[in-house]
C-alpha cells in the first residue's frame, strides 16, 4: 500500500456497523475484545456469570403464565380460553417446543442479541396457528424500498429465506430502534473478553501447578544437550497440579529461584469478582441472585422484598416488551376492538413465599376486590358455590351507630 493510499484510508470516515443488527455484526467479525478474546455466544455462555444471568432472566420469564385476556361484559379483563392464541402461547407454538421452551428461547435471544425472532405459521384461511423460533444470530433486518421491514436468514440447510414483517414476530430488546434492539454481545464484548482472559490465565496457572516460572541457575554454561535435558526432566516431574509441592533435588552448584507470583498477590481473584459484578450490571441482575454473595443486597433480606425488587427493576420492562411485541405481531384489528390483550401473570413470583401470599389474599378478600373463586383459580383449586360474590367486612361503622347498654 502506497503512502497516498494509507493517508486516504486514514482520512476516510469509519463506517459504524449497526449494533442493533446481530447478523451484520457477526459477519463483520468485530467480536474481538480489547483483551484479545473473540466473543461469540458460545464463548460468552461459557462464563458462569453470563450463563447464570441469562438462565435466571429467561427462565423466570418463561415460567410465568402467559395469558390471553379480553374485555368482558362488565368492562373488566377476563381470561379468554377459547381464543386461538391461547393454545399457541399457553400450550405449544409448534410441534417441537412447549410454550415455556419457546418463550425462553425468545427471551434468551433478547438478552444476548437484543432481538427475538419467530416465523408465523398460517392455515389455509390466513390465520396464525403457530410460530417457529429463529436463531437471532442468523437473521438480518433491513429496510425495503417500500419502507417496510424485511427479514432474511439462512437455514441450517443453507437455504436463503426472505420474508416481510407481516410473517415475522420480532421482539426487540433495549434500544428502541425499529430494526432491532442493542446487542449485549456487541456492547459487552470487552467485559466478556476480560473475564474470558482472566479465566484462561487462571487455568494456565493451575495447569502449571501454580508455579508458572522459575530460574534454575548453573555456575557454568550448558551445552545444547544438557539444557534440553534439564528442561525436559524438570517439566516432566514438576509441572502439573499433582506435582505441586514435590521436593526439588539440585546438585553440582545449581540453585533454584522461584519467580512465580501468588494469584492473590496478582489480584486475579479480585479481577474475577469484579468481572462477575460487571457482567451482572449488563444484564441488570443483582449479583446475590446468581450466587455471588460477597456483597449484601440493597433490596432487603426477605424473599418477598427480593422478588418484588427483581420484578420491578429487572423483569418489568422485559415482560412489557414481550407483551407489546406479541400483541403487535399476533392480534388482528378485530381482536383490538374486542379489547383482547396478552399479559404475563406475575403472581407466580410470590408463590414461594406462603406467608406473603396468604397476607395478599386475605387483604384482597377483605377489601372486596377479589372473590374466593378468583383466589382458588390462582391456586389451581376448583370453584365453590357462592365463591363468585365479592365480600366486604362491615365492622368499620361510625361510633354513633354502635349500640350502648341503655339501648340494649
Amino acid at each position: 500500500m502506497g503512502m497516498f493510499t494509507r493517508i486516504k484510508s486514514m482520512l476516510q470516515p469509519r463506517v459504524e456497523l449497526p449494533l442493533t443488527d446481530a447478523a451484520a455484526w457477526r459477519q463483520a467479525g468485530i467480536g474481538r475484545s480489547d483483551a484479545g478474546e473473540t466473543i461469540t455466544e458460545t464463548s460468552a455462555m461459557a462464563l458462569s456469570a453470563v450463563w447464570a444471568c441469562t438462565n435466571l432472566v429467561a427462565g423466570t420469564i418463561a415460567s410465568l403464565p402467559l395469558e390471553v385476556r379480553r374485555r368482558g361484559a362488565s368492562g373488566q379483563a377476563e381470561a379468554a380460553p377459547d381464543h386461538p392464541l391461547t393454545r399457541i402461547l399457553h400450550d405449544s407454538p409448534n410441534a417441537d417446543q412447549t410454550a415455556l421452551e419457546f418463550i425462553e428461547a425468545m427471551a434468551l435471544g433478547i438478552e444476548l442479541w437484543g432481538n427475538g425472532f419467530a416465523e408465523k405459521l398460517f392455515d389455509g384461511q390466513g390465520r396464525v396457528i403457530g410460530m417457529n423460533a429463529l436463531n437471532p444470530s442468523r437473521v438480518e433486518v433491513y429496510r425495503r424500498n417500500d419502507g417496510a421491514l424485511g427479514y432474511r436468514w439462512r437455514t441450517r440447510e443453507g437455504q436463503l429465506r426472505t420474508e416481510d414483517e407481516s410473517r415475522i414476530v420480532h421482539l426487540r430488546g433495549f434500544g428502541g430502534h425499529p430494526t432491532g434492539g442493542l446487542s449485549t454481545l456487541a456492547f459487552a464484548r470487552h467485559s466478556f473478553g476480560l473475564a474470558r482472559a482472566t479465566e484462561r490465565s487462571a487455568g494456565t496457572i493451575f495447569q502449571n501447578g501454580m508455579r508458572p516460572s522459575g530460574a534454575l541457575t548453573f555456575k557454568e554454561f550448558l551445552t545444547a544437550e544438557q539444557r534440553e535435558l534439564a528442561e525436559t526432566r524438570l517439566a516432566e516431574k514438576r509441572m502439573g497440579a499433582l506435582n505441586s509441592g514435590r521436593p526439588l533435588i539440585l546438585e553440582g552448584g545449581q540453585t533454584w529461584q522461584e519467580l512465580s507470583i501468588n494469584p492473590e498477590d496478582a489480584q486475579m481473584l479480585e479481577s474475577r469478582r469484579f468481572s462477575v459484578e460487571e457482567i451482572c450490571r449488563f444484564f441488570g441482575v443483582p449479583p446475590h441472585m446468581i450466587g455471588h454473595t460477597d456483597k449484601a443486597t440493597s433490596w432487603g433480606t426477605g424473599l418477598e422484598s427480593q422478588m418484588i425488587g427483581f420484578l420491578t427493576f429487572t423483569l418489568r420492562v422485559r415482560l412489557k416488551r414481550i407483551e407489546t411485541g406479541l400483541e403487535r405481531a399476533l392480534l388482528t384489528p378485530a381482536d383490538r376492538v374486542r379489547g383482547v390483550h396478552i399479559k404475563f401473570n406475575v403472581e407466580g413470583l410470590l408463590r414461594a413465599d406462603s406467608a406473603a401470599r396468604a397476607r395478599f389474599y386475605r387483604e384482597s378478600l377483605a377489601s372486596g376486590w377479589m372473590t374466593i373463586n378468583e383466589v382458588r383459580e390462582i391456586e389451581g383449586l376448583p370453584p365453590v358455590p357462592g365463591g363468585d360474590v365479592p365480600r366486604m367486612q362491615m365492622q368499620n361503622q361510625p361510633i354513633t351507630s354502635v349500640p350502648t347498654t341503655e339501648q340494649e
